[in-house]
């Protein structure tokens, strides 16, 4: 039995956390840490929706001593909810906010006072590596979550292996800022695990707006890590805020441009690391998008071609797990992604991806955003239609469809194309295909046919 330490922190006055513009200690930490989970109800499962990411932490790491899993599913919709109770009946929520309305049984993040904290006594908990930590889930075909389960000793061996290779300097006392839900696996490895496991720190905020993003880095003092996605990547570019000087850019849950890297690397004047993986694997690769278009996978990590399709295995990957992008193989241990599977398209024998027509289509100047849509069914004439929904308040769908056949085939071109006030993305830049879709068929009238031969 192989026992891991909960964080490596070396001493109990060290910040692992900010909050408010505050440094938190190791030792307050451990403290809260023990606090909650004497107050935690004798349950074996733990839906923890804290939106302070330092709550989540304390949360996690109470779990965690008292041999509970945290649950971690895609969203927190009362189906999701009732599918979760279907999974683990004795599951209970664990909250920071007063107006949750989880339909199940609740526990609220309490204030931990100051007189709680001991200042002997205090041992840093050393964890099972083969204990369940925890469950994530993907939405399967049926709607049924499919679980994927995590141990301690899988989650540490990922982020030790992420932090060997961005190359952080044990020497420097990094903060950790992310823009994404603790609860996503992207937002649960980078942005709470890695400084958890690197001995570095955490920003319980979480920013959306750019503003937020900057306010939130002008609280943090000495060296920054930016943990964000594309879309709040684009949108911090587009805001044209000056930002406060960061160490590092880490980007993940959709794939990143290489002109948007490039801007970005120029506005906070740091290197820019895109990350690939899935909830399934966790983070398998990564590169640097400016440098490169070649993924590296993470040491121990390797792929193998079966079936048809790619397979992820080793390292921290516990069982082989398919991948769901299509893969070109170099040497190595590097790769090149040609999209995802589902996301190629085939329209009068000419192949393209939905990630590429949207590459395109974003890059339009006046998009603020944009996504095609190929539908499930085929069209009276049997020949695929694309659809696309725009965000381009200055432009007109003549404008947009003569920039795209400049750039891509013309079997391509989306009808119809509809214009929209934003898109349903979720908390971490993603579009759901349901979403999506529901908001083309709400759209789809008269006159839009109309708009599309003005």
């Amino acid at each position: 039995m192989q026992n891991l330490p909960l964080i490596t922190h070396s001493a109990l006055d060290k910040t692992i956390a900010w909050r408010e513009g505050t440094p938190i200690a190791v030792k307050r930490f451990l403290a809260d840490v023990t606090y909650l989970a004497s107050t935690l109800p004798s349950r074996s499962y733990v839906l923890n929706v804290c939106r302070d990411r330092y709550h989540f932490l304390v949360g996690f790491a109470a779990a965690m001593i008292t041999n509970k899993v945290s649950l971690l599913p895609p969203t927190h919709t009362p189906e999701m909810v009732q599918q979760l109770l279907a999974f683990a009946p004795d599951v209970f929520c664990l909250h920071d906010n007063e107006d949750c309305d989880i339909a199940l049984p609740k526990l609220r993040y309490p204030l931990i006072a100051d007189e709680s904290i001991s200042s002997s006594h205090i041992n840093i908990p050393q964890i099972d590596a083969q204990q369940l930590a925890a469950i994530v889930f993907t939405s399967g075909s049926t709607g049924t979550p499919i679980p994927h389960k995590k141990s301690w000793g899988s989650l540490v061996r990922n982020v030790q292996a992420q932090a060997e290779r961005i190359e952080l300097n044990d020497n420097t006392e990094y903060t950790f800022i992310g823009t994404i839900p603790p609860q996503h696996m992207y937002g649960f490895e980078s942005s709470v695990l890695l400084p958890m496991q690197s001995g570095n720190a955490l920003s319980s905020e979480q920013p959306f707006y750019p503003a937020d993003i900057a306010n939130a880095l002008i609280t943090i003092a000495g060296p920054r890590i930016l943990v964000s996605t594309p879309l709040h990547l684009r949108l911090l570019l587009d805001a044209e805020l000056e930002l406060t000087e960061l160490a590092l850019v880490l980007s993940a849950t959709a794939p990143l441009s290489i002109p948007l890297a490039h801007k970005t690397e120029a506005l906070t004047n740091a290197p820019l690391i895109e990350i690939y993986g899935s909830t399934e694997t966790g983070q398998i690769a990564s590169r640097r998008t400016t440098a490169t278009e070649e993924w590296q996978l993470l040491p121990d990590v390797h792929l193998s071609s079966r079936d048809g399709r790619f397979w992820a295995e080793g390292g921290h990957v516990e069982i082989t797990v398919p991948l769901n992008d299509v893969i070109e193989p170099l040497e190595n241990g590097h790769f090149l992604l040609q999209g995802r599977m589902q996301d190629i398209i085939n329209i009068a024998g000419k192949r393209s991806s939905l990630a590429n027509l949207n590459h395109h289509l974003n890059s339009i100047t006046g998009v603020i955003d944009g996504a095609f849509f190929m539908p499930d069914e085929l069209s009276h004439d049997h020949v695929t239609r694309l659809s696309a929904c725009v965000v381009a308040p200055t432009l007109t769908a003549p404008q947009i469809l003569a920039a795209l056949r400049s750039r891509i085939d013309a079997v391509f071109l989306p009808r119809p194309l509809l214009f929209v006030e934003s898109l349903p993305r979720n908390s971490t830049g993603k579009l759901p295909r349901n979403a999506l879709q529901k908001l083309i068929s709400d759209h789809m009238r008269p006159n839009e046919a109309e708009r599309q031969n003005s």
